[in-house]
């Protein structure tokens, strides 16, 4: 008997220590939640199993953490697991310390380094009963691969929610963002794109911070329409922002031919003149048409930019005011909402705009989307429950902002802002060019006039000519794009445009992770405080009564039986 325990403990230490290895190789699981928290997307899974290369993470979101931001680090850590499932070996993740074991001199030299990086501390007021103190934290991961590396911002900002929501949506963006950041340092040859001028377009220091964030992560060149035969069909995409002159047949023929050829398009025009510098001066302006002369081919697309303008009584941003003089002298400045600064909070399920913070937008016109054309159109930004739209000519007016907007005039809900259209597009110059005309194009250029495209292709048209413009500070030079400076509020513009541009340019695109749609489940804070005391009676106590209650019955029945035999 002695040597047959012998032998069981053995082999059940055998078993367990296998069963150790396994499960340390082998991670599996079932995600049961109603979200799939912890399923990746299936372009994360590709992903991640064709990397060949070691991919290293160090994560910056370490020590003595406020309890949501521990939720926020543990759930970067089931991440990173789930993403080692499919990486295996090829990635390794860290949780450090940063300044850890540095002297205090070495401490600021490495904040620099870091600042350099992109990575910025946040300072955190962690409050309890009694006390408040102030700890800065770096909530920071650092992907490295092949030897160059990006920074990741675990936790995010969004307009208008609670600290504990803005912990929630940092942690549905995780995957997104880790995973995005691994796509871009694996990609090698960064996507080219073209910025076109020769028609206005605005090219200086209010496209600086535009230029600069794009210039990151593809190859731009800036190309006048007017000096080249044709848009080369190599360009991944192009980008047409805020036109001011009208376009020729010609200029329509180079950009028609482009899209016939499978050339993506980032539209994004202003109808209307609204010209800041009359209102700064006189207090007003009355709008008038660019005549860019694009209706039609936009129309041939599928959309019609309208010649009006948006108001939204709901959702605007506000302008300063001068109501009244102080006693020193002074006179009172209050902020008051300006119904033609609409802010677009993105409800659309669509990967590019899915969880994605408020968007600003200044003086913006109505897109109507066209049946006839069998392409599909997704509306990624609209105004909101209480705007309507006032056609051209328009008189804009400080004087409006003294009146507070009543609703009840905003009867024209939803007016569209941007709109992504996808599918098979025909020529505009279909059965309009001359015979002689395509054949000089064949004979003489080489170049084959298309009536459509080969296969899907796929254009965002915007009505905001000033959405990725930045402003200039006489203090502080450029703004970034997006900041408005009376509220020192930043909007999701940034990312807007990067995530138009990445779903236009690249098809293994990880946008698709940005789906994903966590609840988060709050408890009652009033109940907890209030019933505290049950609820932690119940956890503690309960299980240790059943388990007496089990265990006294066990041996009562234990007894009877043996009692009963004897």
């Amino acid at each position: 008997q002695q040597k047959q325990a012998v032998i069981r403990i053995i082999i059940m230490a055998v078993i367990l220590v296998l069963a150790n290895i396994l499960a340390a190789r082998f991670h599996t699981g079932i995600d049961l939640t109603r979200e799939k928290r912890f399923t990746l997307s299936p372009a994360t899974k590709r992903m991640l199993k064709a990397t060949d290369q070691p991919v290293v993470v160090d994560v910056y979101l370490t020590g003595e953490l406020p309890a949501g931001f521990q939720r926020l680090r543990e759930a970067t850590r089931e991440k990173l697991q789930s993403f080692k499932n499919y990486a295996g070996a090829n990635l390794k993740f860290r949780f450090k310390d940063p300044f850890e074991n540095a002297a205090e001199v070495d401490r600021m030299k490495l904040m620099e380094d870091l600042f350099k990086k992109g990575v910025e501390p946040v300072e955190l007021n962690v409050k309890d009963k009694q006390n408040s103190s102030k700890q800065v934290i770096y909530p920071y991961a650092i992907v490295r691969y092949n030897g160059r590396e990006q920074p990741v911002r675990l936790l995010d900002n969004h307009f208008g929610m609670s600290p504990l929501q803005v912990l929630n949506y940092s942690e549905t963006l995780l995957e997104y963002k880790l995973a995005s950041a691994i796509h871009r340092l694996q990609t090698v040859e960064k996507p080219r794109l073209a910025y076109l001028t020769g028609n206005g377009e605005q090219l200086g220091v209010n496209t600086f911070d535009m230029l600069m964030t794009i210039s990151q992560q593809y190859r731009v060149d800036t190309i006048d329409i007017d000096y080249n035969y044709f848009i080369n069909d190599d360009y991944d995409a192009i980008i047409i922002n805020k036109p001011t002159l009208p376009f020729t047949d010609k200029q329509k023929f180079k950009i028609d031919q482009y899209i016939m050829r499978g050339g993506k398009v980032l539209w994004v025009i202003d109808q209307l003149q609204t010209p800041i510098d009359t209102l700064q001066r006189t207090g007003q302006f009355i709008t008038t048409d660019f005549g860019l002369n694009l209706d039609d081919q936009l129309f041939r697309y599928g959309v019609r930019v309208n010649s009006d303008l948006i108001e939204d009584a709901q959702q605007c941003n506000p302008v300063p005011l001068i109501t009244g003089t102080l006693s020193n002298g002074q006179p009172q400045i209050e902020l008051r909402p300006w119904t033609f600064l609409p802010v677009f909070i993105p409800t659309s399920s669509h990967p590019i705009v899915k969880n994605m913070d408020a968007i600003m937008g200044r003086f913006v016109s109505s897109i109507d989307t066209i049946d006839k054309t069998n392409n599909k159109k997704t509306i990624l930004l609209e105004s909101s429950n209480y705007s309507r739209s006032d056609a051209s000519p328009v008189r804009v007016s400080l004087n409006m902002i003294r009146f507070q907007p009543e609703t009840k005039y905003f009867n024209k809900p939803y007016r569209p802002a941007a709109v992504l259209i996808e599918g098979h597009f025909n020529s505009l110059f279909q059965n309009r060019m001359a015979p002689d005309f395509i054949r000089v194009l064949r004979d003489s250029l080489k170049y084959t006039f298309k009536t459509g495209t080969d296969s899907a292709s796929k254009m965002i048209v915007i009505s905001d000519g000033d959405m990725f413009l930045n402003d200039v500070s006489q203090t502080t030079g450029t703004e970034e794009m997006g900041y408005w400076r009376y509220t020192q509020n930043h909007f999701a513009n940034k990312s807007f445009l990067l995530n138009c541009l990445e779903y236009l340019t690249d098809p293994n695109s990880m946008l698709e992770a940005r789906s994903k749609d966590l609840k988060l489940r709050l408890l009652d804070g009033q109940r907890v405080e209030a019933e505290k005391t049950k609820w932690q009676v119940i956890n503690v106590a309960v299980p240790v009564i059943l388990v007496l209650v089990f265990a006294s019955a066990y041996f009562f029945f234990r007894k009877r039986r043996y009692e009963t035999k004897g």
